[in-house]
């Protein structure tokens, strides 16, 4: 094995320096630990004592790995050739998953990807070969769900360029996703600096049953605590129901913790994490975890009386808990699923109960009991005599997944039902879906087990209305055809005539009796020695681009920016940075920005992604079009946002495109934590209102002026003066989250700048 592999031996060490941690850290914290703590803290760079106080604090941490995707992969390899670093730090790997866009069925659009992406891939596979980086080529399966099975470990410090990076929670694994600068810092050495975040114990108690999947945990919890209500926040598990999980269950409701805003999600050690590590063939590492049981879950204190060390606590009772189905439009609007025949029928929200297409699968819910429990409603169907009335689509999560479960017949009962199986990559979950046979501007229905639904999320529409529920509740809807079906309730007609009620699937098998299918024929090791390979960018390239450092700032203040765009209501990093086939260009920075704030709903008449032009005076702009004049100009603009601007996406294309198009600052009512934190990294102050009001006085036609920069200090308020085009002046407060450090960041145009210039 090489050193991009979890060995044992790796694992020992991690274990043995968090042990030394957590002694250290017992004697200046007189408080039990929670699980969160002991994986936080017990990754310090070194365990002097610090002040700790949860959402005000940074700490400087030493993560175990990196995992990049394809897309976001790029800019990291960029970025790290500035470095000029020879080898990477960390265990490093590389997902081809991004790219692959699903067509007509999985083998055909591998083929296509290979060919039409080929420049990346060569890219990617080669710069990853040189600088010490293990690549897994397109086709191997979605970056989770291979670090799921391949590297992540109890306890294990995983930052990955995505989002969902935190499905490696239930494994255990402290795993969160960061920006790519983040990522890059790691690679060359640097320590990870993070907010340290409050936490959320969320107690599970019961047992799962009937219809109810790991899936409604987190739906449920959605519902309760809304898309930014985790925010900076851990949620940790504990409770005798996570007993009752199984490591992939736990998977789904960790990766979907990202939905909630959480900087991650963690499940304690158990023996259902215990069974996975001995399925994927490591053996010996869950033997090194039960000998560090005491460190993988919260002091027992901490589970007896949780209000005592939890910010927050919240009560399942797996027993009682419904099937749910959230949607459309945001991950938070939640209702049992007994409940939406009675939304549908209500006219005022517009719900369409046919359901055009239904979507199964993902880095959420591919694992092997997934895939299981979807096939045993298909073979249902099929001893009755049904075939879907939607579409089915099969999203596999990995070529081990798809190749055992082609084995062990899952996938061949979905395919006798009329399912159409996909790549695995991600596919129509991230918007790579050319879905051709609907017209624009109709309103339709999806229904699919993934985990993100923001309006034109998953095919560009914004009019395509996704729910999303457990794989078992969607391929009973796929075969009902109605948005409205209830499998607890409702029947369906066979081919007899008769009607019959779908079972719940009844103890469906966590790993496959055989074990997996582990195909390694996808994987690319790391040269030995890289220094002889050469990296080449065609400089006429549309897919790739040299990346050259921002400017440093200019010591002044700034005077009358112009306001580039105000937006109203939800802001995701889709609709700063939307993805689709846009994606193609991310490794091409100055292209990829065209389509900056495309799906920006602009306070001002509503607009979607146009704007006025305060230079020329014209209205109805695209937005990227007006902020290249302004720069063209030489000036520098804001941009003003509502609550949690920034959710959703890691995105970092969504601060990289305002850097490189002349953004200087993003005032906000509040700000999702990975976005805050990838404008920090390029540069561009990211600011909240002190009185969240003060968002109303902005005019469309002003500008804004931040003074005072030269003494910016963490937690030192800013003013800020707003200039009216009838010359009238207001003055208001705007608050911070930058630390010392961050501030440099801001001072020497970016943060990968101070390491520019340590070189």
């Amino acid at each position: 094995m090489s050193l991009v592999d979890s060995t044992p031996q790796m694992v020992s060490r991690v274990y043995k320096t968090m042990d030394e941690r957590i002694s250290s850290v017992r004697s200046w914290i007189d408080r039990p630990l929670t699980l969160a703590d002991k994986l936080l803290l017990g990754h310090l760079e070194n365990s002097d004592q610090i002040q700790i106080n949860p959402g005000e604090t940074y700490v400087h941490l030493k993560p175990d790995r990196v995992a990049l995707q394809d897309v976001l992969g790029q800019t990291v390899m960029l970025n790290f050739m500035q470095t000029k670093r020879l080898k990477t730090a960390v265990p490093t790997t590389v997902h081809c998953d991004h790219l692959i866009q699903a067509r007509a069925e999985g083998s055909s659009d591998l083929l296509d990807s290979v060919q039409e992406n080929a420049e990346v891939y060569d890219f990617l596979q080669s710069a990853a070969s040189k600088f010490g980086v293990g690549f897994w080529k397109p086709g191997a399966g979605i970056i989770h769900q291979v670090v799921l099975e391949r590297y992540a470990f109890p306890a294990c410090l995983i930052i990955g360029t995505d989002s969902h990076t935190p499905n490696a929670g239930g494994l255990g694994a402290c795993a969160i996703g960061v920006g790519g600068s983040d990522a890059v810092e790691v690679m060359a050495g640097l320590s990870w600096q993070t907010l340290y975040p409050k936490r959320i114990g969320v107690r599970l108690v019961g047992k799962l049953k009937g219809w109810t999947a790991p899936k409604d945990v987190i739906l449920y919890l959605a519902g309760v605590l809304t898309v930014s209500g985790a925010t900076n926040c851990i949620i940790e598990y504990f409770g005798p129901g996570t007993q009752s999980i199984s490591c992939t269950g736990k998977a789904t409701i960790t990766n979907m913790g990202a939905e909630l805003g959480a900087t991650t999600s963690v499940f304690p050690y158990d023996n259902r994490i215990e069974k996975y590590l001995n399925a994927t063939e490591r053996n010996n590492i869950a033997n090194l975890a039960n000998e560090f049981k005491h460190h993988l879950s919260a002091d027992d204190e901490v589970e007896n009386n949780p209000e005592k060390y939890f910010d927050r606590v919240v009560e399942v009772n797996l027993d009682t808990l419904e099937p749910h189905i959230v949607g459309p439009h945001s991950p938070d609007r939640a209702r049992p699923i007994s409940k939406m025949v009675n939304e549908i029928e209500d006219g005022q929200n517009g719900f369409i109960d046919q359901v055009d297409t239904a979507l199964i699968g993902s880095c959420t819910n591919s694992s092997y009991e997934d895939m299981h429990k979807a096939s045993d409603i298909a073979q249902q169907a099929i001893n009755n005599g049904l075939k879907t009335n939607s579409t089915l689509m099969v999203t596999p999560g990995s070529e081990q997944i798809r190749s055992t479960i082609k084995r062990d017949g899952q996938l061949g009962s979905l395919e006798s039902i009329g399912a159409k199986v996909l790549a695995n990559a991600c596919g129509p979950c991230i918007g790579q879906w050319k879905r051709e046979k609907l017209l624009d501007g109709v309103p339709n229905t999806i229904v699919t087990s993934y985990n993100r639904n923001f309006p034109r999320r998953n095919d560009g529409r914004s009019e395509t209305m996704n729910f999303i529920a457990s794989p078992e509740i969607v391929v009973s809807i796929a075969l009902a055809g109605r948005l409205g079906f209830n499998p607890i309730s409702d029947e369906l007609i066979g081919e007899d005539g008769k009607s019959f009620k779908l079972v719940p699937p009844e103890n469906p098998p966590e790993v496959p009796q055989d074990g997996f299918i582990s195909e390694v024929e996808y994987y690319v090791e790391p040269a030995d020695d890289g220094s002889n390979i050469k990296i080449d960018v065609n400089p006429d390239s549309d897919r790739l681009q040299i990346l050259t450092p921002f400017d440093a700032w200019d010591g002044k203040d700034f005077e009358r920016l112009p306001l580039l765009i105000k937006v109203k209501g939800k802001c995701t990093t889709d609709h700063i940075s939307p993805a689709g086939p846009w994606l193609r260009y991310r490794g091409h920075l100055d292209k990829f920005s065209d389509n900056m704030f495309m799906g920006a709903i602009n306070a001002f008449g509503n607009q979607t992604g146009k704007g006025l032009n305060q230079l020329t005076g014209k209205n109805g702009e695209m937005i990227s079009k007006i902020a290249r004049n302004y720069k063209s100009e030489g000036l520098r603009w804001v941009v003003v946002g509502d609550f949690n601007y920034g959710e959703g996406s890691s995105r970092e294309h969504a601060a990289l495109s305002p850097r490189l198009l002349g953004g200087a600052a993003v005032i906000a009512r509040s700000f999702a934590r990975i976005h805050e934190s990838n404008l920090k990294k390029q540069g561009i102050l990211a600011l909240t209102f002190e009185n969240s009001d003060d968002y109303e006085k902005i005019l469309e036609s002003d500008s804004i002026s931040i003074v005072g920069l030269n003494n910016f200090s963490e937690g030192k308020p800013i003013k800020c003066i707003i200039h009216h085009s009838d010359d009238s002046l207001e003055e208001i407060c705007v608050t911070h989250s930058f630390s010392s450090n961050q501030i440099e960041w801001f001072k020497f145009g970016a943060a990968l700048n101070l390491l520019h210039n340590k070189q």
